[in-house]
């Protein structure tokens, strides 16, 4: 017996207190306008034993969960109450009768059919008992004296029979009717739980932001992706605009608007602010949200494509350097040997014929510019047949200390330069060729010091990216990185600074930046490079796992 049993116990006992209460009530008014009518003394005894016995109930209600026979003593007792009422107000010709209905309705709503019949068929025994015993003197009640006649006594008892059990039966159909009702409301209820539970499931799953409004524009769903992309928990996203949510831009096209043919959803990308103030680059679409009855909202669907975005650019970039690697052949070829030539025939022109100083200076710039040209030549050949020449296991930490010993004797470093090593006390193994590991911080640390006009710090560092796997003998990325306290890069050029002949110095051929990306790709590799201008800028280098080792 669950709880409901329990709550339709106290509202019979709320009932049965309520009805004694008004029969007392009633049988006041009775004694008070026609005094001796009832036998009140007993009517009286009889409501104080039914308001203890409802004090009995109450008291007993925890225990008719495990002890179900006392929902039927009390039915059973309220029939018997109701008897001693009939009794007492002249048997069969008491107008107290119909009073047995309401155990009867009570016994059907707690026990259904079953205790509906069960007390309908005693209510019935109980009346003709009670009229057989007044007609034949085994029971004296008041009104003895005036007794209809037996015929209409037997009429009393088989209508009142008829009427018992007709309750019995109606209002059984009724409760059992309203029990299945129940039954399957409530499974209704937990299969409507359940599908709203796995479709909450299978929002909350989706890997795009979701995002719904009403007509007016506020969020009404806001998914777990939704709230990853923005960094906005969905209690501050709801109810607010969908326009301040995603910073949808002033005068925004109406979704209706953006349905390309087909009725696929055009997809617009904006720059978004994120709650913890990252930026990213957002890409949305949206759709009207339609029902029976029309449009009820908006649907919106978003995704972070800021990483997308990059990779995009990285391969545009890709493109145009192998373009550029394409053209690279044939630049040799026609331009390497010719120039080859030119330079050999000025250099035996200049030793056998006699020249005038000025003569020799311009033999002498022809011969400079031609070896300018051929080291561009050759750089140009470097970036776009780059071949790993012989890999080996190095020590990161040598190359670098190699490589600034070699940059404090250059010509690009000055006396207001200083370069300043940053490495860990044990060695940065890693399989690679020397030569172009050499190349790569060679080349990136001669732009820090080119950056740096006015003078400043260059730092050289190397590192595990994981230094916890790193101690554990594990593989981890291998990291090193050039800083320099330079002019900085504007953020607008960032993405063009690998692509070939974009250098910003006045010396060098432009294809520094792109020989390392080159180098770098092909190792797996990835260039990190954060700049502010006049500020500096620091490029990190990570190679791959697959081909670090740490050794302690």
């Amino acid at each position: 017996m669950g709880m409901p049993v329990r709550r339709k116990l106290l509202w019979l006992i709320a009932a049965r207190a309520a009805a004694v209460t008004l029969l007392l009530g009633s049988a006041i008014l009775v004694q008070i306008s026609n005094p001796g009518t009832l036998a009140i003394d007993p009517f009286f005894y009889l409501i104080g034993l039914t308001y203890a016995l409802t004090a009995f109930y109450t008291l007993t209600l925890r225990y008719a969960e495990s002890h179900r026979w006392l929902v039927d003593v009390q039915l059973a007792a309220d029939a018997l109450i109701v008897s001693a009422v009939v009794a007492l107000s002249g048997g069969v010709t008491s107008y107290f009768s119909s009073l047995y209905a309401l155990p009867i309705v009570a016994a059907a709503v707690l026990q259904f059919r079953r205790g509906g019949l069960m007390v309908g068929i005693l209510s019935a025994l109980m009346f003709a008992g009670l009229v057989v015993a007044q007609y034949t003197g085994a029971l004296t009640l008041p009104g003895a004296d005036a007794l209809p006649p037996e015929r209409v006594a037997i009429f009393s008892i088989g209508l009142n029979a008829f009427g018992f059990l007709s309750v019995a039966v109606l209002s059984g159909y009724l409760a059992e009717g309203l029990r299945r009702a129940d039954a399957r409301l409530q499974e209704t209820s937990i299969e409507l739980a359940d599908l709203q539970a796995f479709n909450q499931h299978v929002i909350d799953s989706l890997t795009s932001g979701l995002l719904t409004t009403d007509r007016d524009g506020r969020v009404l769903t806001f998914n777990r992706a939704a709230e990853a992309i923005t960094g906005l928990a969905a209690a501050d996203a709801v109810g607010r605009r969908a326009e301040d949510v995603l910073h949808l831009p002033l005068g925004h096209e109406a979704p209706t608007g953006r349905l390309l043919q087909g009725g696929q959803a055009r997809r617009i990308e904006i720059p978004l602010r994120r709650g913890d103030g990252r930026e990213i680059e957002l890409g949305y679409s949206s759709a009207p949200l339609m029902t029976p009855t029309g449009q009820a909202g908006t649907l919106y669907v978003f995704q972070d494509v800021t990483e997308i975005k990059k990779t995009e650019r990285e391969m545009r970039v890709q493109q145009r350097l192998a373009a550029v690697g394409e053209m690279a052949a044939g630049i040799a070829h026609e331009i390497r040997n010719p120039l080859a030539s030119m330079a050999g025939s000025i250099q035996i022109l200049r030793q056998e014929l006699p020249l005038s100083e000025e003569q020799a200076q311009l033999m002498d710039i022809v011969l400079r510019e031609s070896e300018r040209l051929n080291d561009t030549i050759r750089s140009f050949l470097a970036y776009a047949r780059p071949q790993r020449l012989s890999t080996a296991w190095l020590d990161l930490r040598q190359v670098l200390k190699d490589a600034a010993i070699l940059l404090r004797n250059s010509t690009e470093c000055h006396e207001n330069h200083e370069i300043v090593l940053d490495l860990p006390p044990s060695e940065v193994w890693y399989e690679a060729d020397e030569g172009q590991i050499r190349q790569i911080v060679w080349n990136l640390a001669t732009n820090g010091l080119r950056a740096m006009r006015d003078g400043g710090r260059l730092t050289l560092a190397a590192s595990f990216e994981q230094i916890a796997a790193a101690a554990a003998g594990l593989p981890s990325d291998v990291v090193f990185s050039v800083r320099d306290e330079g002019v900085g890069i504007p953020p607008e050029e960032l993405d063009q600074i690998f692509q070939p002949f974009r250098g910003a110095f006045e010396r060098g051929t432009g294809l520094g930046l792109a020989i390392v990306h080159r180098i770098v790709s092909d190792y797996g590799g990835e260039i990190e490079v954060t700049s502010q201008p006049r500020a500096g800028t620091t490029v990190r280098v990570r190679l791959p796992a697959a081909a670090a080792i740490a050794v302690r």
